[in-house]
């Protein structure tokens, strides 16, 4: 049985949770213990495959990684992928469950609660620390019948709780109280601390403050964690901008409605010489070097934004410029020429870009796996996820086993991950006449969880109150 379980709460969306339960991962980690992490339900299309070839949250993936255990569905029983804007696909355990998809948000609580508690009781049996994360804001009165991720999760693990604000959006005393009384006096008990996250500037400044919300509510401000600068992946939005530079090479982003695992793509905007510009609203792209087309969780719906807003002349006439485009996965497809969903997959047949003779067929059955390929002469490593069953109309294999065809400067492939890839990268500042070196991702991210783990933790106050 677990000699601690912690579990963060946010009072809003993106107020730090994700980034600070991989803090305390990789903290009790470096002390010893053995630590796993835990969030119940995950809405997000960054997503990542287990090596049994199971879907979890790209964000829980990077929790057990700072944990130093290996990733397992079980640290995100329930995975929500949206599709439209009142429609998600429903991952449970790590595969598709289309029946539970097809029910009302309020009918599901009852088919995935015994599948949370199961996951939770299994994972607190064999972890010394488990740390939880919770989802959005607690305080939503509206949801908190059909709980499975917030204070029904707190109760059943017998956590305690650390509630988090934004400080650097205003109101964070407001939040924190508001948020407080709006919890039933059992939830209220849970609550160990508070914390005001991405503090800037002097903290002599909150004065009396955190000291009149203890009145308040009985509970202390535990921790002040600075405004920290990072490069872990983001869990379900791309928040990072940018513009073209002179001097740089600049890479075009296309960031369409339902556009996945953005993430995969921090390795080229960390990348010296290189500057990424997410796109979304529609621009002429004669200034940029190369565009790259990511993945779709409704790839059908992306194509016609791209019809309707008036995006896809203007990649055509990118194309026909010779310079490098990639897709990845649904990018790949949209590159191609037909799109058919015979079984209503995603949301019906539609033509592509035809930039690539691709014709790709939607299956039932969906690819979850980790994968390894030849190419020319080296392994590049990675992962699939995908219903699409892709042949070639006429365009050139470009990676083996059917995961990428190149025609003249477009190229897709299959394979999620490919900027993680040291010599993948090179390949692709080759392409674009780069002279820079190349980090190594999986390295650059083990500096920096342990980074996060001392400057959030140890330098934030938060460690003498977790001991």
């Amino acid at each position: 049985m677990a000699l601690k379980t912690i579990m963060l709460m946010g009072c809003t969306s993106d107020a730090g949770k994700s980034f600070l339960t991989a803090a305390l991962c990789r903290h009790y980690a470096n002390l010893g213990y053995r630590v796993r992490p835990f969030k119940a339900q995950n809405m997000s299309n960054f997503a990542a495959v287990t090596r049994d070839g199971l879907e979890m949250g790209r964000a829980q993936y990077l929790q057990a990684i700072a944990a130093r255990t290996l990733p397992d569905v079980r640290m995100n029983p329930v995975l929500l992928k949206p599709m439209a804007d009142t429609q998600s696909a429903v991952i449970v355990m790590g595969k598709p469950d289309p029946e539970i998809s097809l029910l009302p948000w309020f009918d599901r609580k009852p088919r995935l609660w015994g599948v949370v508690q199961e996951a939770l009781h299994s994972l607190q049996e064999e972890a010394e620390i488990l740390i939880i994360e919770g989802a959005g804001s607690p305080a939503e009165i509206n949801l908190k019948k059909s709980d499975i991720v917030n204070m029904r999760v707190a109760l059943e693990a017998q956590a305690d709780v650390y509630l988090i604000a934004d400080i650097d959006k205003g109101g964070a005393f407001a939040h924190l109280l508001g948020t407080w009384m709006c919890l039933d006096e059992e939830e209220q008990k849970r609550v160990k601390g508070f914390i005001l996250n991405k503090f800037r500037g002097d903290k002599t400044l909150l004065r009396e403050a955190p000291m009149w919300l203890e009145e308040k509510t009985g509970i202390p401000v535990v921790a002040i964690v600075d405004m920290l600068h990072h490069t872990l992946p983001e869990e379900d939005t791309l928040h990072y901008r940018a513009e073209p530079k002179f001097g740089l090479k600049n890479i075009a982003l296309l960031c369409y409605p339902y556009a996945s695992n953005l993430d995969e793509f921090d390795p080229l905007i960390h990348q010296s010489g290189i500057n990424v510009v997410p796109l979304r609203e529609v621009r002429d792209l004669e200034v940029f070097d190369a565009l790259i087309l990511p993945g779709s969780r409704n790839t059908a719906q992306s194509m016609r934004w791209l019809n309707d807003t008036g995006w896809t002349p203007h990649i055509q006439q990118f194309a026909a410029s010779q310079k490098p485009i990639l897709g990845i996965c649904g990018g790949m497809q949209l590159l191609g020429q037909h799109i058919l969903d015979p079984h209503h997959i995603e949301s019906g047949d539609i033509e592509g870009l035809g930039l690539l003779a691709l014709e790709t067929t939607l299956s039932e059955n969906k690819t979850t796996l980790q994968t390894s390929v030849q190419h020319e002469g080296k392994v590049l490593s990675g992962y699939e996820i995908h219903h699409g069953q892709t042949r070639s109309l006429g365009a050139k294999p470009w990676l083996p086993d059917g995961l990428g065809w190149q025609q003249g400067n477009t190229r897709g492939a299959y394979l999620h991950g490919l900027f993680e890839n040291r010599l993948f990268v090179q390949e692709f500042l080759n392409i674009l006449n780069v002279q820079a070196e190349v980090v190594d991702w999986k390295a650059k991210m083990e500096e920096e969880l342990n980074a996060i783990a001392e400057q959030a933790i140890n330098n934030s106050g938060w460690e003498e109150h977790l001991d």
